[in-house]
């Protein structure tokens, strides 16, 4: 059964809490905040924008003690030529970390990681885009603090403005009639190589909205559905953090009605696509939005994917038979199966809430059909 009430119950329960995302908005923007006023910095400072999971709302809560992450980029007009060794040009934020988080910041190896009382903040120092390009990393729709759940109608054009500055909403409507910036891919260090790198965060954005918007919404929670059973079942597989929300953009078919059709049919596209992969234990190609050269995946090892294939067809086969049940006590139990303890539990309600309902027996409005057409696992090139 899609039992959609429970699982709002249960994304509830796994979404960072309103207190944690209040914890967040405080911590970026204090920091971008800092960053735009700093005398030293202004020559360089060219913009600041969210990206990252906080951004694309695909986030879920914190385990234990553990804090939200939260990524900054960081947008100057440093130049690769002036600066080939990308180590020099982040120690021109030396200063600026020693005035505000002297003691709470260490440099990793793309970014400065930055340790607040209940957020971590990653700050991301990026190469200069186009000075064409400049006005779009300055425009609201980078620079806005709304994530993908906060707003469904985001777009990356000039016109797009946040809607508590929108007069009237018909007339905002049609100004952001017509297509969207396409951007140049920003160049981040990697201390590592000793080189600056190609990273695209807006066009990552930008795919998640459209696929979220192909979705009817269920997207970004099918995504914390899958990220929360790995924690759940199996926190040490890889692909994990964004090459897992990349390899769930991949499998989860458009169009899909509710976040249980959303996972199980990902997982079930994830086992038919990649089985010659894991039985060869290779790593499947993925190539990133906007920087197609670039391997999402690249970091994980093929036994590492053959191990995550297995957990993937494990949970395939339970997702696929909580979908089928029609006894509304059995789903209940096999979704807790895949999902553990944060979805709810079965109670003397049927899934609208309506008391002194049998639980047991189909419930016309809520059972799962077997998918057909373009909700069917297809393949993917």
């Amino acid at each position: 059964m899609e039992l959609p009430t429970y699982f709002t119950r249960f994304l509830k329960e796994i979404r960072p809490t309103e207190n944690q995302r209040d914890n967040c908005k405080t911590a970026h923007n204090t920091l971008r905040e800092r960053l735009h006023r700093d005398e030293d910095l202004k020559p360089i400072l060219v913009s600041t924008f969210l990206q990252g999971s906080y951004r694309r709302a695909t986030a879920v809560r914190p385990k234990g003690e553990s804090k939200l992450d939260v990524d900054i980029i960081t947008v100057t007009n440093l130049s690769q030529c002036d600066y080939p060794n990308p180590d020099k040009a982040m120690d021109l934020f030396l200063s600026f970390l020693d005035k505000y988080y002297e003691g709470k910041y260490q440099k990793q190896g793309r970014s400065f990681g930055i340790e607040r009382s209940h957020v971590n903040l990653d700050l991301v120092i990026t190469s200069a885009p186009s000075e064409a390009e400049e006005e779009i990393y300055k425009s609201k729709a980078v620079r806005t603090n709304l994530t993908l759940e906060d707003v469904n109608d985001w777009l990356l054009m000039k016109s797009w403005i946040p809607p508590d500055e929108r007069i009237n909403q018909t007339t905002f409507l049609e100004s952001i009639r017509g297509k969207e910036w396409k951007t140049e891919p920003l160049l981040i260090p990697n201390r590592d190589a000793g080189n600056w790198e190609k990273t695209h965060p807006l066009e990552q954005i930008k795919w998640t909205s459209k696929k979220n918007a192909s979705c009817n919404k269920h997207y970004v929670n099918v995504v914390k559905g899958i990220k929360w059973w790995q924690r759940v079942n199996h926190e040490d597989d890889c692909p994990k953090g964004y090459p897992l929300e990349h390899l769930v953009g991949v499998c989860c078919p458009d169009r899909i009605t509710s976040v249980a059709k959303g996972v199980t049919l990902t997982l079930e596209t994830i086992v038919a696509n990649y089985d010659t992969y894991a039985l060869y234990k290779q790593t499947p190609f993925l190539p990133d939005h906007g920087v197609p050269r670039h391997n999402v995946l690249g970091r994980v090892e093929g036994e590492e994917f053959a191990a995550f294939y297995e957990h993937a067809k494990e949970a395939a086969e339970i997702a696929r038979e909580a979908l089928d049940i029609q006894d509304k006590e059995k789903s209940i139990k096999k979704w807790r199966e895949l999902f553990g303890s944060k979805f709810p539990d079965s109670d003397d309600s049927d899934d609208n809430g309506n008391k002194g309902n049998s639980s047991k027996g189909p419930f016309v409005a809520t059972t799962a059909q077997k998918p057909t057409g373009d909700l069917s696992p297809r393949r993917y090139g």
